[in-house]
Formats: structure tokens, C-alpha cells, sequence
């Protein structure tokens, strides 16, 4: 029996740059974010302190091409200022929405957006506000799964939210397998031993050393944020 209060306090939202685009090819599809941020609506205004971090690979895989043969930190940099700029499109649409957004960077852009005080943080998440944390971890070499387990870590969430476009774990490609069954949860040992590839190592990582439970679900099935936030049997829980 699911309760009729939410699961958790406070939450951290990682969203890919691709979750974004809708259909199109790359870019924002306007009416995807405004969906996504009435999802978002939805749980905070049940009181639920939500996070968010947002990947760019929607805004970089249009330069993608120019990319070939640079340097890598170069590359991952420009890939952390596409974040940004996802960033600042979410949070805008989300103060259009009534909510309230503060979007923070891992980078100095102080003429833009502010920098990462986790204090701040802190203080945005206890009043109610989004907080959208910005390009990553700040340094080249790390992705923004990393920056998502990071964050999550410092400002004590509870869990981390992977928004994807499958609704949860499965055993094998359920496009490619009908068969294939999806797990309703798994522990850390269990998804590293079956190479699942729910995040990348190092993110991994850091959540099973945090005990930061990760749940996987599909940002494109709708409610199924709600779903998620009320404790009910959606997406796949990864957990100790």
C-alpha cells in the first residue's frame, strides 16, 4: 500500500540534454521543457526540495563534428557551457511556470549565472526553490552523471532521480528483446556484476560509497515523476 505523502524530502533530478529535445534533432523542443517543468511543478508543490542537474549533449552533438581531434578538456568544457545554457532554458521556464529557479555553475559566469555555494544551496533548496546546478563538476574528465551523484552527495538527497527515455532497468534491450523482463530493483553489487551501465564508474561509484539510492525511470512516460516521488513501483530502484 503507497503512501498518500511523498517518499522524500529531497531529491536530485539528473536529466540528459537529450530529454530535451523531444523529437527534434538537437536543440530545446519548447513544448518537451514545458512538460518536463510541469512534471517538476507537480512535486514541489507537494513540498517535495527538488535539484536539478542537466547534461548538454542536446546543444553539443551540433558541434559534435568540430569536436574531432580536440583537445579533450576543451571538449569537455564546451560540453559544460552547453549545460549551461540548458540550464538557463529550464529555469526560465520554470519561473514562467510560477515556481521559482535559481540556477548555479560550476564554472565562473557570475554576469550570467551565479557560482556553486553549497551553503546557498542550501538555504534556495530549505525556501522551496529549484536549484539547478550548472556545468558539471567544473573540471574536464567527468560527466554530468558524476556531477548528479556529487551534488546529490553534498546537499544530502535522498535519492537520485536518473530521468531517461526507458522506463527503468531491463534485463536485456527491450527493443531488441521482447522477452526481456525490467527489474523492479537491484542492489549496486548487482548492476556492477551484470554490467548494466546505469551510470558511468565513477558516479556509480560514489553513490554506493554515499548509500545515495539511484532510481531509473522514464522522463517521457507522464506522472511518472509523481509516480517516482509518492514510492510507488515505477522505474527500477538501485540501491545497497
Amino acid at each position: 500500500m503507497t503512501s498518500d505523502r511523498p517518499a522524500y524530502r529531497r531529491l536530485l533530478l539528473k536529466l540528459s540534454g537529450e530529454a530535451l529535445m523531444g523529437d527534434d534533432a538537437f536543440g530545446i523542443n519548447r513544448d518537451t521543457i514545458v512538460r518536463i517543468v510541469g512534471e517538476v511543478a507537480e512535486v514541489t508543490r507537494m513540498g517535495v526540495q527538488v535539484a536539478v542537474v542537466i547534461g548538454g549533449g542536446n546543444i553539443f552533438r551540433g558541434v559534435a563534428g568540430g569536436s574531432v581531434g580536440m583537445d579533450r578538456a576543451t571538449a569537455d568544457y564546451m560540453g559544460m557551457l552547453a549545460t549551461v545554457m540548458n540550464s538557463l532554458a529550464l529555469g526560465d521556464t520554470m519561473n514562467k511556470a510560477g515556481l521559482t529557479a535559481r540556477v548555479m555553475s560550476a564554472i565562473a559566469i557570475e554576469q550570467v549565472v551565479e557560482p556553486y555555494v553549497r551553503p546557498k544551496a542550501l538555504q534556495y533548496l530549505e525556501e522551496g526553490k529549484v536549484v539547478i546546478f550548472a556545468a558539471g563538476t567544473g573540471n574536464p574528465f567527468f560527466t554530468t552523471d558524476t556531477a548528479a551523484a556529487l551534488r546529490g552527495a553534498e546537499i544530502g538527497a535522498e535519492i537520485v532521480l536518473k530521468a531517461t527515455k526507458v522506463d527503468g532497468v531491463y534485463s536485456a534491450d527491450p527493443k531488441k528483446d521482447p522477452s526481456a523482463t525490467r527489474y523492479g530493483h537491484l542492489t549496486f553489487d548487482e548492476a556492477m556484476r551484470n554490467n548494466l551501465g546505469i551510470m558511468d564508474a565513477a558516479a556509480f561509484a560514489l553513490c554506493r560509497d554515499q548509500n545515495l539510492p539511484i532510481k531509473v525511470f522514464s522522463i517521457f512516460k507522464v506522472g511518472a515523476l509523481k509516480r517516482v516521488v509518492m514510492g510507488e513501483d515505477e522505474g527500477t530502484l538501485v540501491h545497497l
